[in-house]
């Protein structure tokens, strides 16, 4: 805060000092620099996003790059896969990656064989490998699209039905956001796609990857482009930054909440300072258990006044953010440790009033269509005039990981809850503590009474992963011999 008599001149230089502080700030927190003269665009749902893509698609005449956590083989994904063969066969490149996680049970073999077939350069990030003991907790969760090095797309959406809906069966589309990008941060996302790339095998050449134009500048808008890498957390650090440094409104909307303890008191804190917090959740879910549990995780926050949303349509996959009319991100991570730490994902951190405001329009119109959480007389989380009928169980479309996280997080605060009396155990808790209270003694007395079911597991894995280790390690020495003798010559 500037004092008070403060002569203008010092005044403005202390809030150009302020700016450049919160500037850096910003840029360490997310590991990427503030990027100006950018044009964006806030798509809703599929029925803005995917036709946006399908153009830029269609337009392309140098390559195009699609990273995808999930594409689906059904007539959305076909579409899709239609439109990069037709481009393919006119000779633009065509680099695509999916996960492979994200594409077990929802893309069959010969959706990859033919697009491969017709030209297209198909990657898996992350198959299963018998080195890698544990890779499959790392997954590319991103999705993004990027054209000729002039246009990008960063949104929540994977390619699939859900997304679309089914009008004929009166099914509606899941409810999720996009942005369409032009100007100097598309090099940054044709850069983070090099990036991933180079970790699914031979990276492009050093001439194929898009720097940026320094005389592009399309547009008005500030914006980081945040490319998340396993263990790296940047994400993470720029949500604890907002939380802390939000003045009036802080809005989420996250379709897997599941808050660590960290970024949980970041939030009450704000909201006992005069913030309004609010957060919006799904309240359909794919895995019957993940809703009580997430009602279990919203106690703290409404404790603290901050006001917890629960979506009515058939399932809520944003992942947005929006603070004092003047700070928005869109993309794909969600407020859990498997986003956070665990996966490649990639949002945009935009500093415009206008893009600002046009995301919180768009919240308030969300929460029309939306039940507000609260407190009853008994301190327990209840949603007031909830319809008795139960929620349809969704078709599975993307985010299993993260809904797995974000269960296993919950889990784990019940059981810590129960340890350490931090605070009160809901009813639905109760059960969970039972369960795996049976669990583990049931686990305790079958190990003690056949000493071999836990020798013999740990033996293979000990093996596996030390043979793992002096595999890689093998590889690593190899490679430094080969890279020695290349210098030498």
């Amino acid at each position: 805060m500037i004092a008070a008599g403060l002569h203008p001149n010092r005044e403005g230089a202390a809030l150009s000092s302020v700016r450049a502080l919160a500037n850096q700030a910003f840029s360490r927190a997310a590991g990427a620099s503030l990027i100006p003269g950018n044009s964006i665009r806030l798509l809703k749902d599929a029925r803005e996003n995917y036709p946006a893509w399908l153009a830029a698609i269609g337009a392309a005449q140098r390559h195009i790059h699609f990273e995808s956590y999930i594409i689906h083989d059904d007539d959305t994904g076909r579409t899709f896969a239609d439109a990069l063969i037709a481009k393919a066969r006119q000779g633009v490149q065509v680099r695509l990656i999916y996960d492979w996680l994200g594409g077990v049970g929802t893309a069959s073999r010969g959706f990859w064989k033919r697009l491969r077939a017709e030209g297209v350069d198909v990657r898996c990030y992350n198959p299963p490998r018998w080195y890698t003991p544990f890779g499959w907790l790392s997954r590319d969760h991103r999705k993004t699209l990027c054209v000729d090095g002039e246009i990008g797309f960063v949104s929540g959406l994977c390619v699939g039905r859900m997304w679309a809906g089914e009008s004929e069966k009166n099914i509606e589309p899941w409810r999720d956001t996009g942005v369409e990008l032009r100007g100097p941060c598309v090099a940054e996302l044709e850069q983070a796609f090099a990036s991933v790339w180079a970790m699914t095998g031979e990276p492009m050449a050093e001439q194929q990857v898009v720097v940026a134009d320094a005389g592009a500048a399309p547009g008005q808008a500030d914006l980081r482009v945040v490319a998340s890498l396993p263990a790296t957390g940047g994400m993470f650090r720029v949500d604890q930054l907002i939380a802390a440094l939000a003045k009036k409104r802080l809005w989420l909307t996250d379709a897997y909440y599941a808050g660590m303890t960290s970024y949980v008191e970041a939030l009450r804190s704000a909201a006992k300072d005069g913030v309004d917090v609010r957060l919006l959740v799904p309240n359909a879910t794919d895995i019957l258990l993940l809703k009580p549990l997430s009602r279990a995780g919203y106690r703290a926050l409404l404790e603290a006044g901050v006001r917890v949303f629960e979506w009515n349509g058939p399932m809520l996959h944003a992942k947005t953010a929006v603070a004092d009319g003047r700070w928005a991100r869109v993309g794909s991570t969600n407020l859990n440790i498997a986003s956070w730490f665990g996966n490649c994902e990639m949002d945009v951190v935009v500093e415009d009033e206008s893009f600002a405001g046009a995301m919180e329009a768009m919240f308030l119109e969300d929460l029309q269509q939306a039940t507000e959480i609260v407190l009853d007389a008994k301190r327990k989380v209840r949603a007031p005039n909830q319809p008795r009928r139960s929620q349809p169980r969704l078709r599975r479309g993307g985010g299993s990981s993260g809904r797995a996280a974000a269960g296993a997080v919950r889990i784990a605060n019940v059981v810590g809850a129960a340890f350490t009396r931090r605070r009160v155990i809901e009813p639905v808790e109760v059960r969970i503590t039972v369960a795996v209270g049976g669990l583990l003694l049931a686990l305790a007395i079958l190990f003690a009474l056949f000493p071999r079911l836990v020798a013999y597991p740990l033996v293979v894995l000990f093996v596996w992963i030390a043979s793992a280790l002096l595999y890689q390690g093998f590889k690593l020495h190899r490679a430094r011999a080969k890279h020695q003798a290349d210098s030498t010559k």
